[in-house]
This record gives C-alpha cells, structure tokens and sequence, in this order.
C-alpha cells in the first residue's frame, strides 16, 4: 500500500507549485492578518484601507478595533454609501474564526464596488495578540496570548 493511500494528509495528492503559488497569491488578495492591520494602522499616515466592524452594536460596546467604522453586516446595503467611499479599499472583521459575517459582509461590500479584504481572526485574535482595543468605558488591553503571538517577534518566523 502506497503511503498516499494510507496518509490522509496525502490521500489526496498536493496540487503543482504553479498552481498553489496562484491559489496562494490569490488568497493574500482575499485577506489580511490581524498583525498586518495593526502595523498598517499604527504607521503614521493614511493605512490606505477603511477597517469596518460587521458586528452588532452590543458587540461594539463590548469591544472593538480603534479607529474601526461601525458598519453592522444587515446594513451595509443602506448604510454603506454614507459611510464609505468606493475609492477606498475596505478591511472587514467579526468576532473570530467561528463566525463567517466578516466574509458575509466582504460579499456585500464587493457586490456595491468596494475593495474588500477580511481580516482573519477578527477581533478575538486582535485582543489575544495583545492590540489595544475600545469599549464603552474607554481604551484597553490584554495580555498577548502566546499561543496566537510570540512574545519574541524573532520566533514568528511570518
């Protein structure tokens, strides 16, 4: 028996350089990192790119991203053109991994015009890396998860 009968990580076989580098490629086109968004905001100057929250207003209450519009995922269709400008790129994010209205809301956004990119992780994995974030009673932070973020940027190896 030939080991990518029996392996299922290779039970199916990896697909040709060529066409991972395009799958890839195509992937970085779709989406941004958490730490590439901090450091994109925290640069002096323009980022480039409006960050949207997608989530509902109890969740911004509870949390969100400085400088992040608040645009919830029902009502992008009414409110986008008044908040945002097609111009601009867009960078989307919801609660997490677990939920998928960061890419609902990059559909609803790129289907009006925009530029859109999701932010993987969303605001979970902005907390545990350890960003500042708002909240109805003003500015925190938590400690950096190590297990999401390396305490020695060195070890990242991203």
């Amino acid at each position: 028996m030939s080991v990518t009968t029996t392996n299922p990580v290779l039970r199916v076989a990896p697909a040709p350089p060529a066409e991972a580098a395009a799958y890839f490629r195509a992937s970085l086109a779709f989406h941004a990192d958490v730490s590439d968004v901090a450091a994109a905001l925290a640069a002096d100057g323009d980022p480039g790119f409006v960050l949207v929250d997608t989530r509902s207003t109890e969740a911004w209450d509870q949390g969100h991203i400085p400088g992040a519009v608040h645009l919830p995922t029902a009502l992008i269709a009414e409110e986008a053109g008044r908040l945002l400008d097609p111009a601009v790129p867009v960078v989307t994010y919801c609660w997490g991994p677990g939920c998928n209205g960061a890419t609902r809301a990059a559909l609803a956004l790129a289907e009006l015009g925009h530029h859109v990119k999701e932010m993987l992780g969303g605001f979970e994995y902005w907390v545990r890396e350890g960003f500042a974030y708002e909240t109805w009673q003003g500015s925190e932070r938590r400690a950096t998860d190590p297990l999401t973020a390396p305490l020695d940027a060195a070890d990242c190896g991203c």
